[in-house]
Parts: C-alpha cells; structure tokens; sequence
C-alpha cells in the first residue's frame, strides 16, 4: 500500500527502509512527529493552567482516537514482543513526549501557585494526567471499533479527566 501511495516500486521503498521494521519505524516517528509538534507550536499559558490542560487532553483524544491514531497504537503494542525497538519508538515519540509537555506546563503552574502537586514531581503528576485523558474511552475504541466516540463524547471525557485532576491537584 504504501509503495503504490508513493508511485514507486517496492524496490524503491526497501532501497530506503531495508525490512518492514525500519518502514513502521519510520512511520511512527513521523506520525508521532507531526503531532507532537503540533502541541508543542500551539500551547501556551495563557488562559491558565486549566485552558492549557484542557487543549491539550482534547489535541490527544482527537489525535488518539482518530483510525490513523488507533491504528498507529495498535500496530506498536501487537508488534511489541516481535519488535520490541518499534514499541519503544512509539512509546519514547508519542507518549513520553507527550507527558513532557505536560510536565513542562504543570512545573510552570506549580511555580504560578496554580496546582498544588504535593510530593508528586511534575513528571509523576503528568503521567496521572495522561491516564487520566486516555482512561477508558480509549479502551473502548480501541475494543469497540465499530462505535467510535463522537467529538461531544470525547470533549466530556476530557472534561471528566480534567475536574478529576483539578480536584486532587487544584490550589489549595
């Protein structure tokens, strides 16, 4: 598929990705790439930590449960065992990066008295907050795929992400 996508041969593709490995790797880097830079060029603190939190659960859930980005985690975690360097790619260029720019975010509101992570380091608190935001309606599309969220289900589970998180680490 992809080579006829791109208009060359097969040979043209393995000339550049020698095994089907190199090819998903590279697929992934660029998936997780464009979208992590994304929420890098786009977020800034203005309008608060909750504005910030906020844009970026409903940027994951858009990204993370769209085909493209279910079908990039899946790829990743049924290829795990064989492959392990092709999961740990996925994991090190999407969702590390992304509980990073939350804790970049979260160290700043810290300082800005407005969360209160107690002894939770800003990494540990991120993490929670990515579990939080991907918690059960990824399950669920990723089990269910013939009843995807609708984007109202998606922004009221972001929501319900973000009041559970705001009621553990809100000012206090």
């Amino acid at each position: 598929m992809i080579q006829q996508a791109a208009g060359v041969s097969k040979a043209t593709v393995y000339a550049h990705y020698p095994t089907k490995e190199a090819l998903f790797a590279a697929v992934i880097e660029r998936q997780c790439a464009m979208h992590m830079d994304a929420l890098r060029a786009g977020r800034s603190m203005s309008g608060g930590i909750r504005a910030v939190l906020a844009d970026l659960a409903n940027a994951y859930l858009d990204f993370g449960l769209a085909p493209s980005g279910l079908a990039l985690f899946r790829v990743a975690a049924a290829e795990a065992i064989r492959f392990p360097e092709l999961a740990r790619t996925f994991y090190e260029k999407g969702p590390k990066v992304y509980c990073t720019i939350v804790a970049e975010h979260l160290e700043r509101a810290v300082q800005a008295k407005e969360l209160d992570l107690g002894a939770m380091t800003a990494k540990e608190a991120s993490a929670v907050f990515f579990s939080l935001v991907r918690g059960h309606i990824q399950l669920q599309s990723l089990l269910l795929s013939d009843r995807p969220p609708t984007a109202a289900q998606r922004k009221r589970w972001a929501n319900l992400a973000l009041e559970t998180f705001f009621k553990a680490f809100g000012p206090r």
